[in-house]
């Protein structure tokens, strides 16, 4: 979360590649009609939005890398004739994401490059998300009067973490949870089989191996799991509200049957691994970090604690805080310098234009020496009452802070040890606060998964990270010479 902007976050695994199944190549339309005027001009007026909710787009060696793999995977849609139709960017973002909007323009985060173990998996990411641009599953969500658009008319089809379905409670959800990072593409069982089919299609056309498709979803199986274990969550799966796709691990076997038979062979996985090295891996300091369930910003020099049980995820605008019992989200406002008032405008901008809301008390209070104003409201949401709390803090004369939490009603003291663990940090703090990246080794005599787990920049769980990250199965062991990845301390 940087210093001047506001968006919520998406659950770590809010990739938009849903696959399901299996049908025959023979039953997946041919070649797409091409890029229209009208597609490419919305396109060109979302672009902009979307690079600065994710991030921002990187640059250098490893995004020009990124952009040549997709550009060449996406001509094989047949909705440009030539490379250059299409915009390829890879984003500054810590959470696991690849989509695609209409006009050619198609993205993926840093961090889910960094999962991928070859230039056959980057190409069958991009290819999935082109092929549901070229099939125009998004106007057709559109036409089936689904309510929740990314961007206006052209964008891709989302669906959001609400609390309730109608009333109160979807707009307080989409209000205080607004963004595309919570809002993820969300497609039909059938749009998403259609995609899947496309995209191996594509990688097979390409002269890719075809397989690549099952290999990273098998990743992102694997990735699911590992974050339901260290989060605490027993299981691999999210919150229902809190995930809109379906675990990867079911659409592996439908992705394998349908690359049988088909030719390519290319992986590319020595120049994969070579262009990704150095590439940064997980939160950027300059948006904030999460270490455990604290939230440091050595900028901002500011920390928070999510409560016990509770998922946490930075993003480029805002810190969403995720469980069972609520949400909530941490994030800033315009300042006048009257807390009272900074409350009841973030309780103004939650109902919308649609519903008056306001608080129905105000107390002020001090946390860790910081002064503080906290507002709380209960309303309806369909056929269940809610609590809305808004806890806003008095960083500085001209800068304020907020926490908006939602709850069934009854439930919002979960979050007062959230609430009570904000506080300022020393400049010695912030200093130790150091980002990880990519490192590539070569595996040598001796060498072992356990001893190269050791150097993973983690104080935890770090030979499950070190074969999830490889896509190394419990019992896979390493050859002398083999290339690895591992996550180290360092800029």
């Amino acid at each position: 979360m940087p210093k001047s902007t506001v968006l919520a976050v998406s659950s770590a695994t809010a990739l938009a590649l849903t696959l399901a199944g299996c049908t025959s190549l023979a039953d997946i339309p041919g070649p797409s009609a091409p890029i229209s005027q009208t597609e490419a001009q919305q396109g060109a007026q979302l672009h902009p939005q979307l690079l600065a909710e994710f991030g921002g787009a990187m640059t250098g060696p490893q995004a020009q890398y990124v952009e040549q793999v997709g550009q060449r995977i996406a001509v094989q849609s047949g909705l440009g004739n030539a490379e250059s139709a299409f915009t390829v960017s890879l984003l500054n973002s810590p959470v696991n994401n690849a989509f695609a909007i209409p006009g050619g323009y198609v993205y993926t985060t840093r961090q889910l490059v960094a999962l991928m173990n070859n230039e056959a998996e980057l190409a069958g990411v991009l290819g999935h998300e082109v092929a549901h641009v070229a099939a125009r599953h998004s106007q057709r969500r559109q036409a089936n009067a689904q309510r929740n658009t990314l961007l206006g008319v052209g964008g891709a089809i989302l669906s959001g973490i609400l609390l309730g379905n109608s009333g109160i409670g979807q707009q307080l959800g989409q209000a205080a949870l607004q963004g595309s990072q919570l809002l993820t593409l969300s497609f039909s069982r059938s749009q998403e089989i259609e995609a899947d089919q496309l995209g191996i299609r594509y990688l097979s056309q390409a002269g890719y191996d075809p397989r690549a498709m099952s290999t990273v979803l098998a990743s992102l199986a694997a990735q699911n799991q590992l974050d339901a274990q260290l989060q605490g969550r027993g299981g691999a799966s999210l919150p229902e509200w809190a995930s809109t796709h379906p675990d990867p691990a079911s659409r592996v076997r439908g992705a394998l049957t349908t690359a049988q038979g088909l030719p390519g062979t290319t992986t590319n996985r020595d120049t994969f691994l070579s262009r990704i090295n150095g590439l940064r891996y997980g939160d950027d300091p300059a948006q904030g970090v999460i270490e455990g369930r604290e939230f440091l910003h050595p900028e901002l020099r500011l920390a928070f604690a999510a409560p016990q049980g509770f998922t946490m995820i930075n993003s480029t605008r805002a810190v969403g805080i995720q469980g069972q019992a609520g949400q909530a989200q941490f994030t800033f406002a315009p300042y006048s310098g009257n807390l009272d008032t900074y409350v009841q405008n973030v309780f103004r901008a939650l109902g919308g234009q649609q519903q008056q809301l306001a608080p129905q008390n105000l107390q002020r209070t001090t946390v860790n020496g910081i002064p503080a104003v906290v507002g709380t409201a209960r309303v309806n949401s369909g056929n269940q009452q809610v609590d809305v709390v808004v806890f806003a803090y008095e960083f500085a004369r001209d800068r304020a802070y907020h926490f908006t939490a939602i709850t069934p009603a009854g439930r919002a003291a979960v979050f007062n040890p959230m609430f009570q663990s904000f506080r300022r940090i020393t400049a010695q703090e912030a200093a130790q606060v150091v980002p990880r990246r990519l490192e590539v080794v070569q595996v040598r005599a001796g060498d072992t998964v356990q001893s190269l787990s050791r150097r993973m920049a983690y104080d935890n769980a770090q030979e499950t990270r070190f074969r999830v990250l490889n896509g190394l199965a419990s019992t896979d062991q390493l050859q002398a010479g083999q290339r690895v990845k591992i996550v180290v301390r360092g800029t």
